[in-house]
């Protein structure tokens, strides 16, 4: 499995390198590039608007604020709108708008928060220069639901929209889901069975000569050690044995010589406590321990994340890590549980197809190729969770910039019109091939 995902992610990129050359637009198509370069004013003064409120993904009032703009926006547009409460998860809850129509279904995904909360400085955004801008979620991922939103207007004003088959699913929780996973996704989940092709607009690497068609999901653990307590001139002995320490030092060990090196797997433990106590808060992302030079540790906790690009990789790293767990070192116990995490998105013959689509647009467009990003810079994100629903999916089709997740955060606005006239013309056109 591990093979035959990096082959197809070779194939991918060999593939579209060597790209079909630019075709004429149709008329409806020019309709479209006109639009979009006559309104851009139009989509930046929106991006202004929504980065300059906050929404912090625990502010629940003001994620529920941008997604009133935002649903304001699809109502003017035909689209039936409705808010998901999320009160069962301690969330905002998200907005979600449809479109039906008799072509091929489509769902296009954002999300309304971001990971700057109102205790941040990081708050408005200011225009650097003519073409930079650095805001709160500014790529991350503002600037991809308002390229969701001009879009479709585009699509609207060349009278496409009109017979086509939208679904817009903006959730309020990407950066921090509540849980379970299972309860705060299901809205996402329905939204996405029926649908032929799906569309997020994260920003992905950065590159606009990029996008996503593989993602590794993501999940935690936390490895609990329990060693005797004894005096350290015993450390060793049949009575005493290794103690919690030298116990979650083998396991890690193990885990680093067994794991390390497959492609496109990842392990980290990212925060280790131990001693006589040891107590770890992964709410907080924080710990304490006490103890003493002669004393050998009773307690040991570790914890980090496991990334990887298939469910079977998943589990055969999961299956690997039990046992070494249970391979314990004379008088220690120890024990590993994962949490729920994030599914991945894995290679899909599908999303290649729907890229090279994407691709064949920019072309056309005259704005370049488009190409698969490897999946190792490609985090976890809400198109994973709908892999079982949809066979074609592409991400990172919103704004591009760089530093997410920082205060540094800076949008390259000159990809604004880039990535709304990429995104209408692959959505007109799907709509269009996959009808005849």
């Amino acid at each position: 499995m591990i093979f035959r995902a990096a082959l197809t992610l070779a194939l991918i990129a060999s593939s579209l390198s060597a790209g079909p050359s630019s075709e004429p637009l149709s008329a409806n198509e020019q309709v479209l590039v006109r639009y979009v370069d006559a309104h851009n004013d139009e989509g930046l003064a929106l991006l202004e608007h929504v980065v300059n409120i906050n929404s912090g993904t625990h502010n629940l009032s003001g994620v529920r604020e941008v997604g009133r703009i935002f649903r304001a926006e699809l109502d003017a547009l035909g689209f039936r709108t409705q808010w998901v409460a999320q009160d069962e998860v301690k969330r905002a809850g998200h907005l979600v708008g449809d479109h039906p129509g008799a072509g091929p279904r489509i769902l296009l995904i954002g999300h309304l928060d971001t990971v700057f909360e109102p205790d941040s400085p990081f708050q408005k955004l200011e225009r650097l220069d003519g073409r930079t801008a650095r805001g709160p979620g500014i790529i991350d991922m503002k600037g991809g639901d308002v390229i969701i939103i001009e879009a479709l207007k585009a699509l609207d004003a060349a009278g496409l929209l009109k017979t086509m088959n939208v679904i817009v699913v903006m959730t309020g929780d990407e950066e921090e889901p509540g849980r379970p996973l299972s309860v705060a996704r299901a809205p996402l989940v329905a939204a996405a069975r029926g649908a032929d092709v799906a569309i997020g607009f994260e920003d992905g690497d950065g590159d606009p000569a990029h996008a996503i068609v593989a993602r590794r999901g993501t999940t935690s653990w936390q490895l609990t050690v329990k060693g005797t307590p004894a005096h350290s001139s015993q450390i060793f002995s049949d009575a005493v044995g290794a103690g919690a320490i030298f116990e979650a030092a083998r396991i890690v060990n193990a885990f680093r010589e067994r794991l390390a090196g497959q492609p496109h797997l990842t392990l980290n433990p990212g925060a280790i406590v131990g001693g006589t106590a040891a107590e770890m808060d992964t709410s907080e992302a924080r710990g304490t321990a006490f103890g003493k030079t002669n004393v050998v540790a009773g307690r040991a906790i570790v914890t980090g994340d496991l990334r990887a690009l298939t469910m079977e990789q998943f589990e055969s790293a999961r299956a690997t890590m039990r046992v070494a767990v249970t391979s314990s070192l004379p008088r220690t116990q120890a024990e590993i549980t994962f949490d729920e995490g994030y599914p991945p998105l894995a290679p899909a013959d599908g999303n290649t197809r729907l890229l090279a689509q994407y691709d064949r647009a920019s072309r056309d467009l005259g704005l370049g190729p488009v190409s698969a990003v490897s999946p190792d810079k490609a985090g976890a994100a809400d198109v994973a969770f709908i892999a079982g629903e949809v066979r074609q999916i592409i991400d990172a089709a919103g704004l591009k910039g760089h530093d997410d997740h920082s205060p540094s955060e800076t949008a390259d606005l000159t990809t604004l019109p880039v990535q709304i006239k990429r995104a209408a013309l692959l959505l007109a056109r799907v709509a269009r091939e996959q009808r005849q």
